[in-house]
């Protein structure tokens, strides 16, 4: 379910008028700028995770694409509490959008006007209910990811995840629910729209930022939870054959979570199921984004808090 309303440039509009022309810079083009958010239900009402690092990952990465845009990451974060009060959401994914409008055709759009939106929907497990538990089934595709002086792999830019939507039909026309990409020298990556973890003995490994990965923000909470639980995490490159090593391996991100990968290349990942450490990640984490734990981290916006 949709909600009723988007927020548009600092108006709320309803969803039916969200309309864009067809002579906008970004439909042509790719110029734009978002960013993936969740709302969770709580006991105190909706509570959006991890707020503030979203909205000012939204305001530098449309710098890094030059996309000049009025709003502030306080003013946005404002809007998005406003819009899941309108919209009346108990949970809620939240879609910003910075975007190139209407205006001459030709990549040097700066002339183009720049749109803002804030959507909101109800959207479940990206990679399935039964996921979270169960794992996912995954390839490593033959789509590598960008170089590091090709793109800007930091920056969540529209155009950008044509090389993810790439990665992920590759996977479902094989049978995968996800496809990961290794990077230019060929190690791993990311999945097509998460970060990656590989469980070796105990060590948590994951890819840096030299792998042209995003540096997720849920990548980010589980490298906390991680720390509080105490395990190691090791920041190296990681090669495809350790993939097959593994004993756990996870994804993680705002729609996919904390989703265990069960197999790869038809490989099962140590015992074929979700592993220890990965659940009791899970547990810290969701456990904190339902209210059940204690947000030891100031991690919660309470949507209802006076």
């Amino acid at each position: 379910m949709t909600g009723k309303l988007i927020w548009r440039n600092g108006e709320f509009v309803d969803w039916e008028n969200a309309t864009v022309h067809v002579t906008a810079h970004a439909l042509h083009y790719g110029s734009s700028v978002f960013e993936g958010i969740r709302a969770y239900a709580t006991p105190e009402g909706p509570a959006v995770f991890r707020l503030q690092p979203h909205t000012q990952r939204l305001v530098t990465g449309s710098r890094v694409a030059r996309i000049n845009q009025p709003y502030s990451a306080e003013q946005l974060d404002e809007a998005i509490v406003e819009l899941i009060k309108r919209n009346g959401h108990e949970s809620a994914y939240i879609r910003p959008l910075v975007f190139r409008g209407a205006g001459a055709l030709g990549l040097e759009g700066r002339a183009a006007p720049t749109e803002v939106v804030i959507l909101t929907l109800d959207w479940g497990r990206y990679l399935g209910t039964e996921a979270i538990e169960n794992g996912v089934d995954v390839q490593v595709s033959s789509w590598r990811r960008t170089a590091p002086d090709t793109s800007a792999s930091l920056a969540k830019i529209g155009g950008q995840y044509i090389n993810s939507q790439f990665i992920t039909m590759e996977a479902k026309d094989n049978g995968f629910s996800e496809g990961i990409a290794l990077d230019i020298n060929g190690y791993v990556s990311e999945g097509a729209g998460e970060n990656v973890f590989v469980v070796v003995k105990g060590v948590i490994y994951t890819p840096g930022a030299w792998s042209s990965i995003l540096l997720g923000i849920t990548r980010d909470s589980v490298l906390q939870i991680a720390e509080d639980l105490g395990y190691e995490v090791r920041f190296e490159p990681i090669a495809r054959e350790m993939l097959y090593m593994a004993d756990e391996m996870f994804f993680t991100g705002t729609a996919a979570e904390i989703t265990p990968i069960r197999s790869v290349d038809r490989l099962p990942v140590g015992d074929g199921k979700r592993g220890a450490i990965t659940k009791a990640i899970q547990d810290e984490f969701f456990g904190i984004t339902s209210g059940e734990k204690p947000d030891r981290h100031g991690w919660l916006t309470y949507v209802n808090k006076k």
